[in-house]
């Protein structure tokens, strides 16, 4: 793909003062790790706020947070270009949320989460649409390997796939996941990231919003009254949304658009590890060979890059 090839090649000779490519693709794998906490995060809280109208307030709250820290690039950047292919990225975004979590409430979470990780196996062909240059092999076995090793981890003992409307609602997701990946590497070179950052953060609000009018009333304001959820929306605004929102679209502005996908489906390791901590999950050997396989095809995609 062009845009790897571009990417590798920038990140082979950096310039002054330049973040070398490895920083971004760890602060990628970061974002994952606080993405698969998250689960555990939501899980009360899921108790006492709708999904939808939850996802509103962390991104309605993000927008306000990431707007404020950055208002400066906002008003040195923010043009009708901007707007434009920001409400795109906020669209795509917002709408996978929103499909994704719909789709959890017709199928298992194990599930939900393998199908949702196919985004890293569409990602090559949505940006060969792109870019209308080919995958190369290395990606797609990495790709391939990816989805095992996530499918090992995230499926249930039996391993079916038996495919319920929550399970098509998911692979909906995933492409729409895999979208905005690919659109993020590409707008990203011609437009200030962070101006995009907080327009997709708005739109995702907004879209958010408009699902959860759609679906049923907000959550009571005596909701409010407990520590915990408070502690919970500040790990969701915060850290899931405000830090890894950030760094995700500067981290794909930077790294090929196959490999980010790759890191970012960690997501759903961490979110094992977050259960295995915090509720004694136990790690059986169809686990354990999942992490595995996920460590391969990182490797995969990384010797990789190192050889071209």
């Amino acid at each position: 793909m062009n845009n790897e090839k571009d990417i590798a090649e920038k990140s082979a000779r950096p310039g002054r003062g330049a973040v070398p490519q490895w920083v971004w693709k760890l602060a990628l794998a970061a974002c994952a790790a606080i993405w698969g906490g998250s689960f555990v995060v939501m899980k009360d809280t899921l108790d006492v706020i709708p999904p939808a109208w939850l996802m509103f307030i962390r991104f309605a709250v993000s927008t306000l947070i990431v707007g404020a820290l950055f208002w400066k690039k906002l008003r040195d950047n923010l043009d009708v270009s901007h707007l434009a292919m920001g409400a795109i990225l906020g669209l795509a975004s917002g709408a996978a949320f929103v499909v994704q979590n719909i789709g959890l409430d017709d199928t298992t979470p194990g599930r939900n989460a393998f199908l949702t990780a196919t985004y890293c196996v569409m990602t090559p062909f949505i940006n060969w649409v792109v870019t209308r240059r080919r995958p190369d092999g290395g990606n797609l076995v990495a790709a391939l390997l990816a989805i095992v090793g996530v499918g090992l981890v995230a499926l249930g003992d039996d391993l079916s796939l038996i495919m319920s409307g929550g399970d098509w609602l998911t692979l909906v997701a995933a492409v729409l996941f895999a979208v905005h990946i690919v659109l993020v590497a590409r707008f990203s070179s011609a437009h200030d990231v962070m101006t995009l950052t907080v327009v997709q953060l708005g739109v995702s609000a907004l879209v958010a919003l408009a699902t959860a009018l759609v679906m049923g009333p907000p959550p009571a304001l005596t909701v409010f009254a407990s520590a915990d959820v408070w502690l919970s929306l500040a790990y969701l605004v915060l850290l899931s949304s405000c830090v890894c929102m950030v760094v995700q679209n500067l981290g794909q502005a930077n790294v090929p658009p196959a490999q980010a996908s790759l890191l970012l489906s960690l997501e759903s390791v961490f979110a094992v590890v977050s259960s295995v901590i915090f509720y004694h999950e136990l790690v059986t050997p169809r686990i354990a060979l999942g992490f595995a396989t996920i460590f391969v095809a990182v490797l995969v995609s990384e010797l990789g890059v190192r050889r071209k």
